[in-house]
């Protein structure tokens, strides 16, 4: 239960310079500043859990100890944060075509 908690906190951590990012005022105008806006956050948000899915594999990389289950462990975790690196692009490029096309 503690190391659960010492993994949360140190997420947290991680992510607490995302979170207070000063960005200046955006004057919406239309919908499409709206949709631009929306866009750099969502992305800001998605690199910081990308950086964070990465360093997360990298440590459990470096204490599995030569265990095999722990090395397998750690290998998931970087397949899926892979993985979910390949989603986030996919899912900015189907709004990128969207948004041309419209």
């Amino acid at each position: 239960m503690t190391k659960n908690k010492i993994t949360i906190a140190s997420i947290g951590a991680m992510l607490l310079p995302v979170a207070v990012l000063a960005q200046p005022a955006v004057n919406i105008g239309s919908i499409q500043q709206l949709i631009s806006s929306i866009e750099s956050l969502m992305w800001i948000v998605f690199g910081g859990i990308a950086v964070v899915a990465f360093v997360i594999a990298g440590i459990l990389f470096l204490v599995s100890g030569g265990q095999a289950e722990k090395i397998q462990t750690a290998r998931s975790a970087f397949l899926w944060g892979v993985a979910g690196v390949v989603v986030g692009i996919m899912a900015y490029s189907i709004i990128a075509i969207i948004s041309s096309v419209l």
